[in-house]
């Protein structure tokens, strides 16, 4: 509905690669390989969410593998030292796990990401069981949104409120996700608001007015 902000559930995948605590090195390489994904939940009992394995948690295998370090730099690097001995998820996973929910919105999820500098990120309900998966490229799936519908949106949860006909007349275009305000309207200080509340709107990549305070009005929509 408009006006509602979309939540992890209306973009993230139900169907996700998981491994258990015991699965081993070459079988976790194996999944990511065949599934084209950078992490994977690690799950215990029915589905509950322990930790997470990722490419990065792998990589020091290869990495200490000919290294010869000095004892400060096997200090600095103790935590790396011990994955690259690593056999299984249990023994390789980051844990506790970084979830969200299914109903944290699109904006949390992606601050979430940006601050833990991760790519995905399990979905969980409020017992830490798994319902799936959001990534990166599933938080972009909102900048897809039909032009006409954020068109929709802005005249009904912007303009109606900001704008009102008939003292002002402003109508809507918007293009590859660019909200264009164009018209007359009795009070352009309230410009600024309007662009930071069309700039929370689900979908628009950026903003543009062409509005007067005074003159002809625009022709109506």
């Amino acid at each position: 509905m408009p006006g509602t902000p979309y939540i992890v559930s209306d973009v993230m995948s139900h169907t996700v690669a998981a491994v258990g605590r015991r699965a081993a090195f070459k079988e976790i390489v194996r999944l990511m390989q065949d599934w084209q994904v950078s992490a994977l939940p690690v799950l215990e009992g029915e589905g509950r969410v322990v930790g997470v394995v990722s490419e990065a948690d792998l990589l020091p295998k290869e990495e200490f593998r000919d290294s010869d370090l000095d004892r400060a730099a096997q200090l600095r690097h103790l935590t790396d030292l011990a994955k690259a001995g690593g056999l299984t998820a249990e023994d390789l996973m980051t844990c506790p796990a970084l979830t969200v929910h299914a109903n944290a919105t699109l904006s949390q999820a992606a601050r979430t990401m940006a601050h833990a500098r991760v790519k995905r990120l399990p979905v969980v309900d409020d017992t830490g069981m798994l319902q799936g998966i959001v990534s990166r490229a599933d938080l972009l799936k909102i900048f897809l949104r039909p032009d006409e519908e954020i068109a929709v949106e802005v005249r009904k949860q912007v303009v109606a409120d900001l704008f009102p006909a008939p003292v002002s007349d402003v109508r809507i275009e918007v293009r590859n996700g660019v909200v264009k305000v164009i018209g007359h309207a009795r009070d352009t200080a309230l410009v600024p608001v309007a662009a930071r509340l069309v700039r929370g709107v689900e979908g628009v990549v950026d903003v543009e007015f062409e509005l007067t305070g005074s003159g002809r009005p625009a022709a109506p929509q």
